[in-house]
Parts: structure tokens; sequence; C-alpha cells
């Protein structure tokens, strides 16, 4: 719910604590710049020109059709097991509950699984689109959503943050370090050159750009020390229907026909395969 992170979120124009008016409808800081709560509890921070809207309605709605299907699931389930196996708190937070930031959270989908398995925490999605915080908000009772680039500076204080997610979603290494608590940890999710292969050379979709890695660590190394890593794998079996909802959640999406899996076999045969590395700060 958003009163529980409110003390963690920070004015996107002044960068000053919020208040909230006696509804609850409206966010507003001393400096009197306000915001307000839409009727499913997320709130737009986004402020000033934005180069970029993020996903669209209907990409998202194809990424919460094929994660509820479960195809995912073992990289929701590497997630909750590293989340669960991050070291306990120490220090002025220890005994608070713990606050988990979705950077670039979509659905908020392995955002409320992680706070299934942490049942004291607090959650807080963080994306910039509109229809992502919309379903993000309503993703599990104890998160709340929020619309900011996570490219600028996010709407949180510094120093709060327990645990950062990133899976499939921009990096802000500075950022992901200022709002981390001493002692906070980062796990970073992203695919391996053969995730989704099989689809990616039948259907001429975007692959895994084989700089990533050296762009991952360009981002984060400067704040941050690698932990551990480990590789997630599956295989999926897909029908027409997955096939297409997963082509339909990622950027992809933005050059591809609906339907294109009618030229694949039914069902079609697919790989999972990502990384899923844990940080701390430095």
């Amino acid at each position: 719910m958003l009163a529980d992170v409110l003390p963690y979120l920070r004015c996107p124009v002044c960068h000053g604590p919020f208040g909230a008016d006696d509804a609850g409808r409206t966010l507003r800081c001393a400096a009197r710049h306000s915001f307000d709560v839409a009727r499913h509890g997320q709130v737009d921070l986004l402020t000033g020109r934005v180069p970029h809207t993020g996903d669209t309605a209907q990409m998202i709605a194809a990424r919460d059709e094929f994660l509820r299907a479960g195809h995912f699931a073992a990289i929701t389930s590497g997630l909750v097991r590293a989340a669960t196996a991050r070291p306990h708190p120490t220090g002025p937070t220890a005994g608070a509950a713990p606050l988990v930031v979705d950077a670039g959270a979509g659905t908020g989908f392995h955002l409320a699984a992680v706070l299934d398995a942490l049942p004291d925490g607090v959650g807080l999605a963080l994306d910039i689109s509109k229809a992502a915080v919309r379903r993000a908000a309503r993703a599990h009772p104890a998160a709340a959503a929020v619309r900011c680039d996570t490219w600028r500076r996010l709407p949180v204080a510094d120093g709060c943050a327990d645990l950062l997610l990133n899976v499939f979603a921009p990096r802000n290494g500075a950022e992901f370090a200022r709002v981390l608590r001493p002692g906070g940890t980062l796990i970073v999710v992203t695919p391996l050159p053969e995730h989704l292969g099989e689809l990616v050379r039948a259907l001429g979709l975007l692959g895994v750009d084989p700089a990533k890695e050296d762009r991952l660590a360009a981002t984060l190394d400067r704040h941050f020390a690698e932990v551990s890593r480990r590789t997630v794998g599956d295989r999926l079996t897909l029908s027409h229907r997955d096939a297409d909802a997963v082509v339909q959640m990622g950027p992809s999406a933005w050059h591809t026909a609906p339907a294109v899996a009618a030229a694949l076999p039914d069902p079609v045969e697919v790989t999972v395969a990502v990384r899923l590395t844990t940080y701390r700060l430095r």
C-alpha cells in the first residue's frame, strides 16, 4: 500500500519528503509540489519532458498473461531464492520491515513473488509505463507503484532499500547505489544469447547484444561488488498464443506484427536462459 512506502518516497522536483492529505489522494512536499494518487493507488512522479513512455497497454497485457501462465517460473524461483538468501539487516534498520524496490517492475509479478517470501516486507514498483504501474499497484497487498523514469534520479530516499530487483530492465548504477542502504543487495536478471533463441532465429526478432555484459559491468562495477552469479535455464513448450505473448511483451513488439507465431510449429519448443547476479554495495 502507498501509505507503507510513503516515508521512503521523495518529491521529484525538490527531493523533499512527502506527506499525504487526509483522504490520502494527494502527495504534497513542504515546498507544496503536489501529485495526485490514482484510483488503484499508483502515483505518477514523472516530471518534465518524457523522451519515451515505456511499454504499451498491449505489451503489458501480453506480459501479464505470459507470466501468470508460469512460463518464467524458473526465473521467478531464482529471484526468490536469491532474495531470501541475502544477509539479514544489521545496524539502525535491523528489525524494520525490509523495503524491496523493483526498478523497471512491469506488472509487479516478480516483486509480488519476492514479497510472498518476505512476509514482513513492503514493496515499491517503479516503471515509466502507465499501463505497468496500474497493474503493479494491484500486484500485492504490501506493494505500491510509482511512475518514474529509472534513467533519472529515482523519487526514493537515500539509503532506504534493503533489496533492489532489476529484471530485464534498464540499470542506473549510481541511483541503485544511492537508494540502497549499507549492506543492501542488488539482484539483476539479464538474458543470455540463447534466451528464446528458437523464436529469435525463426521470426527475426531482436537478439541479445554481445556487448551486453560489458555494458552491465560498466554500469555497476563502480558502485557494486559481485557476490554471486548463476545461470537459470528451462525448456518451454509454447502454444502459438503463448509464443505470440512472449514476442509481444518485449522490445520486438515494436516492429513485429501480432500472431506472428502462426509460421511456427504448434507447439514450439523454446529455451529460457538468463543470468541472475547478486551484488552488494562497495
